[in-house]
């Protein structure tokens, strides 16, 4: 069955640094696309980051305007494992996040794990 298993968060000021890794098990790595929501309370989920498939599609990666030039997500075949690398934190990024993975295009989620919390303090 798909697992997706994320870690790597904690708590971090402002201006710092994390890395969040996720580990997936369960399906074919290359056939999904693969990436990161998170979600604040009281709001909807937002899209962070995701990488498409490189046999369904063409591999590019996608960024949320809000994380984008601070965020960088990429992935280990090898390890099954896909990491999102933030850096620049600001407090609006405290948040669950969650590691998803579904369409070839990342226009859907079909699997999520049950995250890991950032706490980004000012």
């Amino acid at each position: 069955e798909v697992q997706l298993v994320e870690s790597g968060g904690g708590l971090v000021q402002a201006g710092g640094s994390l890395r969040l890794s996720c580990a997936a098990s369960g399906f074919t790595f290359d056939d999904y696309a693969i990436g990161w929501f998170r979600q604040a309370p009281g709001k909807e989920r937002e899209g962070v980051s995701c990488i498409a498939s490189s046999v369904g599609s063409d591999g590019s990666t996608y960024y949320a305007d809000s994380v984008k030039g601070r965020f960088t997500i990429s992935s280990d075949k090898a390890k099954n494992t896909v990491y999102l690398q933030m850096n620049s934190l600001k407090p609006e990024d405290t948040a669950v996040y969650h590691c998803y993975t579904g369409s070839s295009w990342c226009d859907g989620m079909d699997y999520w794990g049950k995250g890991t919390l950032v706490t980004v303090s000012s």
